[in-house]
């Protein structure tokens, strides 16, 4: 049997790059343990505006986090609110302060997380699974 190797990891650093950019030493396991944290907030709270990924760079004291979203509306709000909400809650959460960049994803039918979201999300609606792959792979195959 041969070994089997992880694709995300053999992707990283070639063809895709790191979900978290920053280096440390002694406070790694805190840094990395806070990038869970900041995640885990970010998904629960933006779970309808379609978070496709979380990238989060350090530098120092501060947090530059890029939100890469299907619906960049719904996390700005009006007038950028729920944006400074956010970086409220964020600094507060973090004890540091935080910089949050939102970036549309164009095509949210061919981002992989967000069509298995979508599927999850029809599955717990209890439409029939075969519809529901069905329905996603052909949004897909449009694009």
């Amino acid at each position: 049997m041969g070994q089997k190797v992880h694709p995300k990891g053999f992707r990283l650093g070639v063809i895709e790059n790191w979900d978290s950019r920053w280096f440390a030493r002694r406070e790694y396991a805190d840094l990395l343990h806070e990038d869970t944290k900041i995640r885990s907030f970010l998904k629960k709270r933006l779970y309808h505006a379609g978070v496709s990924k979380i990238e989060i760079e350090r530098a120092a004291n501060k947090a530059k986090i890029n939100i890469h979203t299907a619906r960049p509306g719904i996390v700005i709000g009006k007038k950028g609110a729920e944006i400074e909400k956010l970086k409220q809650e964020l600094s507060k959460l973090t004890r540091k302060e935080s910089f949050l960049n939102i970036h549309e994803v164009r095509r949210p039918d061919l981002d992989a997380q967000l069509v298995g979201e979508n599927v999850a999300l029809q599955l717990e609606r209890r439409v029939a699974f075969r519809r529901a792959m069905k329905e996603a792979v052909a949004r897909a195959m449009r694009m």
